[in-house]
């Protein structure tokens, strides 16, 4: 019986015009392993790419050409990074106070409990350390804090608002997103990229926690707005530059060891950050060389550490913004307004004794000038510091996060995600969701230079190595099967990469097909070999997408392939969630190049990215800003009609939300080619 079925398959085949044969697994996996590109070249490509998208510094001759410049800055930061999506409605949302007791502080104050709505639902718990004998208009201080887990309670920010309140001052001491008592799975920081899938800027809940906590300090009947500081350590050294570059009420600001300019981090990775330090198109808008310049002619203490083991070490962090921002300041006669210190005792990541009466020196300086007894040395308070027990805040039992606003964003998504029921709507969709889509992504069509760089033949199986140089940024591997004469061209692509996919070249060689497995950005032998998630989220602050960048080099490969080996537009086939997106938004973009698509693994909605609680750290393709605010797979799938698209093995979510694409393809009059989801 065996016999016969291959007699009639070698039949059917040789009047398909094609060649019987059955590759070896293993040979082909031998051949797909191949490396092609210098394992670095990944990395200095990313680096390249990057360091030439940051913005450099404006040439201003004026204090008023300075100032119409950092007017239009900081209107484009809030309108373009900041407050975009349901963030425009936070941002004039009214601050919900609720004071929730008093302990005893220490000799001369107390300190009083409170939360705050950051945003409507999330609620930030703070201390406010008040002096007991106030009297007047006094300082205030926002303290912030950084990656410590202590978070509030960190005893060398409880000492500094100690401190504060022994002179006078009002110290408030806010706990920041995913630390001390907002620790969590859902609070941290690589899920604020949720927010960003949804249109909405994940940014937003750390500027308005600041901006509200401001608000608080400055509600105060005894709040000084003339003299108003912010200071950090670490991410709370970031959160200072950030609020005190775009708020105009901080009169203050002593960042410590929390941030660098993107040109610098880029070649030093230590400085690399988190989602929030490098959200999505502020290194487009505005380098932290400009936010520091932006504190003129307001002092401004740049603090850093000589020996830091962590990031932002000061030989490196610290001239370039010293040389942006001290020119700046002069041009107000104001030089001595922008100081700096490096800490050498202990020199590592710290904000502590040295570094904290650099900060009591500069409210000597400049909101103490005329008190003659103001004694910038530190107050001996270790013994008032409380465990984190005694400072622990009332919060609400279903506190948002940065999950659960995605979530209840995402229940209205995508909009406007109907599909047309005519022919002629459906041809004008096409056309206007495209537009949206190559927008959305920042897709760029790009040419291909190709190069032979070897052959290697295993079990009959001819394999030509590629080096596919793409629009000049670009160096992308590939592997071209071949046994025998071909009758079509696949691209295939996996999430881990080509080499994991032998076995689905195989099947495509006995079908008769050129199979040309490709490395696309990010994925397989492209791979940035350390901290690759964190080039993933700098190539998006820098104004691009990660999934934008691997659809525009399928996109071109695609045209390449179709010019090089005149077998008509070739089929793209992927083998997982990331590259099946990518795969579709190339078919959808690339219409006369991408002739079809199998995809294997793939989402049935990218909902299911909110649903697995995944972070950005696992695929920053997946969380390209604002693409599920107007596509799902759903949509995206509708955009390569009539061309022929097949769910490989579709679970159930599959076949459930793409049911309707059966439909779609009648209209186009291409039931033939409607995706199969079985």
């Amino acid at each position: 019986m065996r016999s016969r079925q291959l007699l009639f398959l070698c039949i059917a085949t040789a009047l398909a015009g094609q060649t019987l044969f059955a590759a070896d697994p293993a040979a082909v996996e031998s051949l797909l392993k191949e490396r092609i590109i210098d394992p670095k070249l990944p990395l200095q490509e990313v680096e390249n790419f990057c360091e030439a998208r940051v913005l450099p510094m404006p040439e201003v001759k004026t204090p008023a050409e300075w100032e119409e410049h950092v007017r239009n800055l900081r209107r484009s930061v809030f309108e373009r990074v900041v407050f975009r999506g349901a963030a425009a409605g936070w941002r004039d949302a009214k601050t919900n106070v609720e004071w929730t007791g008093e302990i005893e502080g220490g000799p001369g104050y107390r300190i009083r409990k409170l939360r705050y709505e950051a945003l409507p639902g999330l609620w930030i718990p703070a201390l406010l350390y008040e002096p007991l004998e106030l009297k007047g208009k006094v300082p205030v201080v926002m303290n912030v804090n950084g990656h410590d887990g202590n978070g509030k309670a960190a005893a060398y920010k409880q000492i500094r608002c100690i401190n504060q309140a022994k002179r006078g001052m009002l110290a408030l001491n806010v706990e920041w997103l995913g630390m001390g008592q907002l620790r969590g799975e859902d609070y941290v920081h690589y899920r604020m990229n949720q927010l960003d899938l949804c249109g909405t800027s994940g940014l937003a809940p750390f500027y308005l926690s600041m901006q509200r906590g401001l608000d608080v300090l400055l509600a105060h009947e005894n709040a000084d707005p003339k003299h108003v500081a912010v200071a950090g350590l670490s991410g709370g050294g970031w959160q200072t530059i950030v609020i005190s570059a775009l708020d105009e009420r901080v009169t203050l600001s002593d960042p410590v060891a929390g941030y660098s300019s993107y040109v610098t981090r880029v070649r030093n990775h230590s400085d690399l950050g988190d989602s929030e330090q490098t959200p999505v198109d502020l290194a487009a808008t505005a380098d932290y060389k400009h936010l520091t310049a932006m504190r003129a002619p307001r002092p401004t203490l740049l603090t850093f550490n000589a020996k830091d083991q962590c990031c932002f070490k000061a030989d490196h962090a610290l001239p370039p913004l010293m040389e942006a921002a001290r020119p700046i300041f002069a041009l107000y006669g104001k030089a001595d307004h922008l100081r700096s210190h490096v800490n050498e005792d202990p020199g590592t990541h710290n904000f502590e004794l040295d570094n904290r009466q650099q900060l009591y020196k500069m409210f000597g300086d400049f909101f103490f000038a005329e008190a003659a007894e103001f004694d910038w040395k530190e107050i001996a308070s270790d013994g008032e510091v409380k465990t984190a027990e005694e400072l622990q805040v009332p919060l609400p039992e279903q506190n948002c996060s940065f999950h659960s606003l995605a979530v209840g964003l995402a229940a209205e998504l995508p909009r406007d995600g109907a599909l047309p029921t005519t022919k002629d709507e459906a041809q004008t969709w096409q056309a206007k969701r495209e537009a949206v889509l190559a927008d959305l992504v920042r897709f760029d069509r790009a040419d291909v230079q190709a190069t032979v760089t070897g052959q290697k033949e295993a079990g009959g199986v001819t394999a030509t190595l590629w080096r596919l140089r793409v629009g000049g940024n670009w160096t992308l591997p590939a592997v071209e099967l071949v046994a025998g004469k071909p009758s079509g061209t696949t691209i295939l692509i996996a999430d881990e990469g080509r080499a994991a996919a032998s076995k689905q070249a195989a099947a495509l060689l006995d079908r008769g097909q050129r199979v040309l497995a490709v490395d696309p950005f990010y994925l397989g032998e492209s791979k940035i070999a350390s901290r690759d998630f964190l080039f993933g989220l700098l190539v998006s602050s820098v104004g691009e997408r990660p999934l934008g960048v691997q659809a525009g080099q399928l996109a071109a490969v695609s045209r390449w392939a179709r010019e090089q080996f005149s077998e008509g537009a070739p089929t793209i086939a992927a083998v997982g969630p990331r590259t099946s997106l990518m795969a579709l938004v190339a078919a959808a973009l690339a219409r006369e190049d991408v002739g079809g698509l199998e995809l294997s693994g793939s989402f049935g909605s990218l909902k299911q990215i909110l649903e697995q609680n995944m972070s950005v750290q696992q695929a920053p393709d997946l969380f390209c800003f604002g693409l599920l605010e107007r596509f799902d797979i759903l949509q995206l799938a509708a955009l390569t009609a009539p061309r022929k698209l097949e769910f490989v093995a579709a679970d159930e979510r599959v076949r459930k939300e793409l049911a309707p694409l059966a439909a779609w393809y009648e209209l186009w009059g291409a039931a033939d080619a409607a995706p199969r989801l079985e």
